[in-house]
C-alpha cells in the first residue's frame, strides 16, 4: 500500500513564484531584454546578416530619393512659362518629371518601412511617427504632380479654344500655385520633421551610424523647419538663397546616410541581435 503513495514533496509558494518567472524569462526574445547602454559601450551586438541587408536595402532606397532632382529640368516648361496651357508645350518632357516624381513617393515611404522592424525597439511610437512622416510627405508629393499633369491635361484639351485661353491660364497659374505649397509643406517641412528630427533621434538612440554623422541629420532637420517657416510667413522665398542655405545640412544628412549604409551597414547596437562585440571592436 504505502509503495502505491505518490509521494510529493510540497512546493511553497515562493518556489512557484521563482519557477514562474523564470519560465517568463526563458520565454522572453532575447532583443527585448536589451536596453539602450550608457556612454562606456556595454552591452552592443553585431548585426546579422539580414539586418545588414536591411541596412542596404535602406541606403538604397535613401539613394533612390536623390532621383527626383532632375525632375526640375524637366519640370521646366510647365514652371517658367506662364502660357504653356495654351501653348504647344512639351508634354512628354514633364511626364518625365512626374515619373522621376512618383518614384521619389514610392523611395521615400519604403525607406520608413523597411527600418521600422528595427528602429521600433528603441522607442515604438517614435518609429510610427518616422513612418507616417514619410507618407505624408509622399501624398503631397503626389498631389504636386497630379496639379502638373491636370495642366498638361488642361493644355491637351482645351489649348485650342482660344476664347478659353484667359481662363486657361488663371486656373493653371492656380494648379501651380497648390505644387509650390506640396513642395513646401511635402520635402520641405515633412523632411526636415521625419528624416531630421526623428529618424535622427533614432539613430542616435541606437548608435547604428556613427554619432558625428547623425549630429548633422539632428542640426540640418530643426534647420530645414526654420526654412520652411520663413518661406511659409513670406520672410523669404522658397527658392531664394537663405533657405536653401539652411536646407543643405538636410540634404548632406540623406546623402550621407544612404552611402555609409550602402557602404558599411549598421554598425554595432543594443538593438541589433548578433553576436556581443566587446567596446574596443566598435571604435
Amino acid at each position: 500500500m504505502l509503495g502505491a503513495v505518490n509521494w510529493r514533496h510540497p512546493v511553497s509558494s515562493s518556489e512557484r513564484g521563482l519557477g514562474m518567472s523564470t519560465e517568463r524569462n526563458e520565454a522572453r526574445p532575447e532583443s527585448a531584454t536589451r536596453t539602450v547602454p550608457d556612454r562606456a559601450g556595454q552591452g552592443l551586438f553585431a548585426p546579422t546578416p539580414a539586418e545588414q541587408r536591411t541596412a542596404r536595402i535602406m541606403g538604397a532606397w535613401f539613394l533612390g530619393t536623390f532621383i527626383a532632382i532632375p525632375a526640375f529640368f524637366f519640370y521646366d516648361p510647365i514652371l517658367n512659362h506662364a502660357d504653356y496651357v495654351v501653348g504647344s508645350g512639351d508634354d512628354i518632357r514633364v511626364a518625365v518629371g512626374a515619373l522621376l516624381e512618383i518614384l521619389l513617393a514610392i523611395a521615400g515611404i519604403a525607406t520608413a518601412v523597411v527600418i521600422f522592424p528595427i528602429v521600433k525597439r528603441v522607442n515604438e511610437s517614435v518609429a510610427l511617427g518616422y513612418v507616417a512622416s514619410r507618407t505624408v510627405e509622399s501624398i503631397l508629393i503626389l498631389v504636386g504632380v497630379v496639379s502638373l499633369m491636370s495642366i498638361v491635361a488642361l493644355r491637351q484639351d482645351f489649348a485650342d479654344a482660344a476664347s478659353n485661353s484667359g481662363a486657361l491660364t488663371d486656373v493653371a497659374g492656380g494648379l501651380l500655385a497648390v505644387h509650390d505649397q506640396t513642395a513646401l509643406l511635402g520635402p520641405q517641412f515633412c523632411a526636415g520633421l521625419g528624416n531630421g528630427i526623428l529618424l535622427g533621434y533614432l539613430m542616435w538612440r541606437s548608435r547604428l551610424l556613427p554619432r558625428p554623422l547623425v549630429m548633422i541629420g539632428l542640426i540640418g532637420g530643426p534647420l530645414a523647419l526654420l526654412a520652411g517657416i520663413g518661406v511659409l510667413l513670406g520672410v523669404w522665398g522658397i527658392r531664394s538663397g537663405l533657405p536653401v542655405a539652411l536646407t543643405a545640412p538636410e540634404a548632406i544628412w540623406e546623402f550621407s546616410l544612404s552611402v555609409w549604409l550602402l557602404v558599411k551597414g549598421f554598425r554595432p547596437s543594443p538593438i541589433l541581435t548578433g553576436p556581443p562585440v566587446t567596446p574596443s571592436k566598435t571604435s
